[in-house]
């Protein structure tokens, strides 16, 4: 039993905040039932992405609705508000909360008082101060940057086969993909597939007719599947006519003009910016110790440094690494990490409200594994290198048992045995962007060239 009445605040509905939320309801739920304990997760979003199958499904390989996991179903036994954090005062135990409700109610944010405080906001998009960055590109990091990523792409294929202007097909085929790392290799991997299985349904556009262009500003790519695995994935994209610009940076893309750090320019209608992830902006609207890169300092027992009852993993946590060789290296900010975190974790905040002794996390990285398209992939897993056929198969065997829940796991394989049976689909749904544009259209207004504000895309 707990020693009093406990209440749980979770910020974040991710891969830590989902797994903690449902570690704690499993070993609280005699004090969840007594009402001895309280679990509260606030989160943007009502769903748990898994961030892995993004470029499967911006390829259509995977269903949208099956990459989500609804929290609501899952997190039965929690409180769920859909909202984010915008300050925590961890020295008065309280946290202010903005609601989709706080504008329409014009009274500001809410304010929540708790006991334990487990941060998990996970992380944003680290972006650059580059000339037409903000107007022109587009991220690759939840469902509906891929799904609209889907969508835009098949555009441009229509809008290149329907026009007369040379300049505006080449700049319509012309895609740039900005980072090296796991995002942007898949992403542009499953989507140049994609486009190539789909130009044979054009009458005038073949696939020698698109340029695919990856520029990273180091020397290499995919750095978690070692050296040796980054250089044939650069050989195999190559070999797919996909230009790899190494050590170079986007200077500008302003005008839709891609404009690179060693001279070449490139008229382009789609960037896609994949160039790393930095904290969320609520880690530095609190009170408690951040490091240098702006993570919260945790201790091995994934407690915050020097800060009672406060707890953090994932992506905002700088947790130290105990089986490394060297001393004071961190854990790697990835989802194989945060898994096994948010199980120590949860483990944690319940052997705290007990008074036991808590346990430190320990987890030797095991190894990565990267898909390139359909029957195309890189492996390292315990120092084991494959690549091709058995790496991609090995990179779906491994996401399917990690996706949360049965169901999931159950429709992914289904929708995965569906696509071998059958062809591709090759429709653009952009108008599910703007869903009241055509309505507007025929009530006799102009349709809005500026949708109401959504920062999460589209539906």
């Amino acid at each position: 039993m707990v020693k009093e009445r406990a209440r749980i605040l979770v910020v974040g509905g991710g891969y830590v905040g989902m797994y903690t939320a449902l570690r704690l309801q499993r070993k609280l739920k005699r004090e969840l039932g007594r009402g001895e304990a309280e679990i509260t997760v606030v989160t943007p979003d009502p769903y748990m992405t898994y961030q892995p199958f993004l470029p499967e499904a911006a390829a259509g390989a995977i269903s949208p609705r099956h990459v989500v996991v609804p929290l609501r179903r899952v997190l039965d036994r929690c409180r769920i508000i859909i909202g984010e954090a915008t300050g925590i005062e961890h020295a008065k135990r309280t946290a202010t909360i903005s609601t989709l409700a706080s504008e329409e109610e014009g009274t500001g944010g809410r304010e929540i008082v708790y006991d334990e405080l487990v941060l998990a906001p996970g992380s944003v998009s680290r972006t650059l101060p580059v000339p037409g960055l903000a107007e022109h590109a587009i991220g690759f990091k939840t469902v509906e940057e891929a799904i609209g990523l889907r969508n835009h792409v098949l555009e441009q294929m229509d809008i290149a086969s329907s026009t007369r202007d040379p300049a505006l097909r080449d700049a319509a085929l012309t895609f740039v993909f900005v980072g090296g790392g796991y995002a942007g290799v898949e992403a542009l991997g499953e989507l140049e597939d994609m486009a190539r299985y789909a130009a044979r349904y054009y009458h005038n556009i073949r696939p020698e007719d698109m340029k695919w262009i990856l520029v990273e500003a180091s020397g290499r790519i995919l750095p978690e599947v070692g050296e040796e695995m980054g250089r044939y994935t650069v050989t195999e994209l190559r070999r797919r006519n996909i230009d790899i610009r190494l050590e170079t940076r986007l200077e500008s893309c302003a005008d839709r003009v891609a404009v690179l750090s060693d001279g070449s320019r490139f008229p382009t209608r789609t960037v896609v910016w994949t160039a790393g992830v930095k904290p969320h902006p609520v880690l530095a609207a609190t009170d408690l110790p951040l490091n240098g890169r702006g993570r919260l300092k945790c201790t091995a027992e994934l407690a915050v440094d020097g800060a009672a009852h406060a707890w953090a993993a994932g992506d905002a946590a700088a947790v130290p690494d105990v089986t490394a060789r060297k001393p004071g290296r961190e854990c790697a900010p990835n989802a194989q990490h945060a898994l096994r975190q948010a199980r120590v974790l949860g483990d944690n905040v319940v052997h705290s409200l007990r008074g036991e002794p808590l346990e430190t996390y320990a987890h030797k990285y095991a190894g990565s594994v990267a898909s390139l398209g359909l029957h195309k992939g890189v492996a390292q897993v315990y120092g084991r290198k494959l690549k091709g056929y058995p790496a991609w198969l090995m990179h779906r065997t491994y996401h399917l048992s990690r996706v949360p829940t049965f169901n999931r796991k159950a429709r992914v394989a289904a929708e995965w045995t569906l696509a071998g049976l059958f062809k591709r689909e090759i429709v653009s749904l952009g108008s599910l962007e703007h869903p009241r544009a055509e309505f507007e259209l025929a009530a006799g207004g102009k349709p809005s060239q500026n949708p109401p504000h959504n920062p999460k895309g589209s539906s």
